[in-house]
């Protein structure tokens, strides 16, 4: 497929033993309710509607969030320490996601008009930064984890290119895993949905789609997810046996909430994606009513709206959890006409912009 003229496909120049699904808020059913095709026109309308709304204020939010925490980075990237190498990667991430959300937007309402190489390249762009996100907050929470339970330093805080290297090579892995996206992805029409053309990954069989569903599961959810708990879990267990119980439990608020944002952003979305994938797969296949199939497309568009916000959550709960960060953006906003409550020398240049330092003879807590 020449990637240079786009090309748009119909639904009736596919294999109809394929399977059409698209990871991005739409799914395909070729049937149900005992073989009858099922009127789409219900989650359409709910998407051309609710889509470019809450996209949008995604969009706006997330940017503003993230601006503001790359601008308080860039004033202080002379003295960044892991966790704020860590953190600039994750709003850089973000930043990119959010920048794809226009397009699926514009999708919603119109269909996809911007061609199959776009088609490719903004899938592929999401892909790479929903992982890498999701792989920075696990790179904060192992590297918090060492730290404190065990007092060791994962990255050497002297050389802060080990960690932009480590950085890289979690970007490197995402790119791979976006490979299936820069092959499968197609603008396609679909005469079940009134001929709109909208990107969608066209798997050769069920089992890519099942494979690729998996591949999400874990490395987009699970296994993160495991890695939070079980560190953060032992992290508790940790401060609750230090002498500075209370200052640590300070200085940890920002990655609890980030956790639990994770948590309450993404686990709607996965249960429901779960029961699409079971729903879809023909092992487990079962009747349902096209209300139910209907239902199921609109809890899709939901849920993967509320994980989105995940985007523009991160740089609120900075602004509002992380004292550090309020007291950067403080001065620098100063010029404005903010004014800082207390003095402007309590911003240490050695500590963290995002939270406490605490220094002991066992640990470090940023």
């Amino acid at each position: 497929m020449d990637l240079d003229k786009p090309t748009t496909l119909s639904i009736e120049d596919l294999d109809f033993s394929a399977n059409y699904s698209s990871d991005y808020n739409y799914t395909y059913d070729d049937n149900c309710c005992g073989g009858l095709v099922c009127d789409q026109d219900s989650s359409m309308h709910f998407d051309s509607i609710f889509i470019p709304v809450l996209y949008s204020l995604v969009l706006v939010v997330g940017l503003l969030g993230n601006g503001l925490v790359l601008v308080v980075l860039w004033k202080k990237r002379q003295s960044l320490n892991v966790t704020d190498i860590f953190i600039l990667h994750l709003s850089l991430a973000d930043t990119l996601l959010l920048m794809t959300l226009p397009f699926w937007a514009v999708q919603a309402v119109k269909g996809w008009v911007f061609g199959t190489a776009l088609c490719k390249l903004n899938g592929a762009l999401f892909k790479i930064n929903f992982y890498c996100g999701i792989f920075m907050l696990s790179c904060i929470s192992l590297d918090r984890f060492l730290s404190i339970v065990y007092a060791v330093q994962m990255y050497s805080r002297k050389k802060p290119m080990v960690t932009h290297c480590c950085c890289l090579m979690v970007w490197l892995f995402c790119i791979l895993l976006s490979i299936p996206d820069w092959k499968f992805l197609v603008d396609l029409k679909d005469s079940r949905r009134q001929d709109k053309i909208e990107c969608v990954p066209f798997y050769p069989s069920d089992n890519w789609r099942l494979y690729s569903r998996l591949l999400y599961h874990m490395l987009g959810f699970a296994f993160p997810a495991i890695m939070m708990l079980f560190c953060y879990s032992c992290i508790l267990m940790r401060l609750r046996r230090g002498s500075q119980g209370m200052q640590k439990k300070r200085a940890i608020r920002v990655i609890i909430a980030l956790v639990l944002a994770f948590f309450i952003n993404w686990t709607p979305y996965n249960i429901t994606l779960i029961i699409d994938t079971l729903k879809n797969n023909q092992t487990y296949s079962y009747q349902t009513s096209c209300d139910s199939t209907t239902a199921l497309d609109v809890a899709i568009t939901a849920t993967s709206t509320l994980g989105y916000l995940h985007c523009c959550v991160n740089p609120v709960l900075y602004a509002f959890v992380g004292v550090k960060f309020r007291q950067h953006l403080l001065v620098i906003l100063r010029p404005l006409g903010f004014r800082l409550k207390g003095p402007a020398g309590l911003v240490s240049r050695k500590s963290s912009a995002w939270s406490e330092s605490v220094d002991t003879s066992h640990t470090s807590a940023f």
